[in-house]
């Protein structure tokens, strides 16, 4: 049975990050169709990362900062990771399940990057 995830928060779980260690960073898990419509958008900065939960593709367009833009499988493993500017349009990733947003260059900074597994605890 699949769980379908709410909105609300949680926590992103990184294994493996430098250092060998775990990172644990804040997450707003977007899942409805209005949370994910309205994702990052108008905001100035992110505290931690947003989950948009189904998704396969974004766009930038009405952002006011360049974002990392993960995409993951249903298993929570990391396609690829891409930095967006503003007013940009997102190509659709065909095995992309769910897509992870947060402020350009915090992803390289957690460890997030294609092959990677990452947990999502709570929410």
């Amino acid at each position: 049975m699949r769980r379908r995830r709410e909105d609300g928060t949680g926590e992103l779980v990184v294994e493996g990050a430098a250092g060998g260690g775990a990172v644990r960073v804040p997450l707003e898990i977007a899942a409805s169709y209005r949370a994910r419509t309205r994702g990052l958008l108008g905001r100035d900065s992110v505290e931690g990362a947003i989950l948009l939960s189904p998704a396969n593709s974004v766009h930038t367009f009405r952002m006011r900062i360049p974002i990392d833009v993960a995409y993951l499988d249903r298993r929570l493993t990391v396609i690829a990771v891409r930095t967006m500017r503003p007013g940009r349009l997102g190509l659709p990733r065909m095995r992309s399940r769910h897509v992870l947003e947060a402020e350009a260059g915090a992803m390289a900074g957690w460890g997030v990057r294609a092959g990677v597994q990452i947990t999502v605890v709570g929410g």
